[in-house]
């Protein structure tokens, strides 16, 4: 009876431990940053599917996706004794296989909050393979030929961002020639995004009064009408 109880409760602080952890693994971006400074030999892990990985990524990642063949044997290959860091677009892939690995025995596992968008939207160094988009004078001309610019931030792999494209069709009917919109994918113009370092995560919206900045925000909540409110504002 006694070895039963000593049992449950070492079960019960196991358990306990496992989900402390699990549920203090996403950091954000300036705890990410120190913990690859502290150990360079981090294990830095892209979350997100190889074709996404091979146009962009962070420096000495590595790509391991749970819907791609050979899964199990590249969390096999990394070190269960170093760190592990993670990141994907936003949490969801990132966050799902960080929490696998604490299963499978890893001990310092952690997410990075608001993934890649975070990381070079605060203008961190990154491999990107693109070779064009808008560049920082394009965009400059813009604010300045334009009295109100709309500005949207994302990755055509970002869920979340693909449902903000509605809002801005509607708001193109709305307001027509007098709103200028900008749609800025991390694929074709991370150079510009990285340059504005103030992008905190997938999408992000900025509003341009003549040239100054009268709304910065990420997320779907309330975004059209808060819209709404200010560009009626301006008007």
């Amino acid at each position: 009876m006694k070895k039963q109880l000593l049992l449950l409760v070492a079960t019960f602080f196991s358990i306990g431990g496992l989900l402390a952890q699990t549920n203090d693994i996403t950091i954000d971006i300036q705890t990410f940053i120190a913990k690859i400074k502290q150990d360079p030999k981090a294990q830095i892990v892209d979350a997100r599917g190889p074709e996404e990985f091979a146009k962009n990524h962070l420096y000495n990642a590595i790509n391991i996706n749970a819907q791609v063949p050979g899964f199990e044997q590249r969390i096999n290959a990394l070190d269960k004794t170093k760190p592990v860091l993670i990141y994907s677009i936003q949490n969801g892939r990132s966050t799902a296989l960080a929490k696998d690995l604490i299963s499978k025995g890893f001990t310092d596992v952690h997410d990075l909050l608001a993934g890649i968008g975070s990381w070079v939207g605060s203008g961190q160094p990154y491999f990107t393979a693109a070779t064009q988009g808008l560049s920082t004078e394009a965009y400059k001309k813009i604010l300045t030929d334009n009295k109100l610019v709309l500005v949207d931030i994302g990755s055509e792999y970002c869920g979340a961002c693909k449902r903000v494209k509605p809002i801005l069709d509607s708001l193109r009917k709305e307001y027509g020639a007098a709103l200028k919109v900008v749609e800025l994918e991390l694929e074709d113009s991370p150079q510009l995004i990285a340059s504005l370092k103030t992008v905190t995560a997938f999408p992000y919206i900025i509003l341009y009064n003549r040239g100054n900045i009268v709304l910065q925000r990420t997320g779907l909540k309330n975004l059209k009408n808060e819209l709404d409110a200010k560009l009626v504002a301006l008007k």
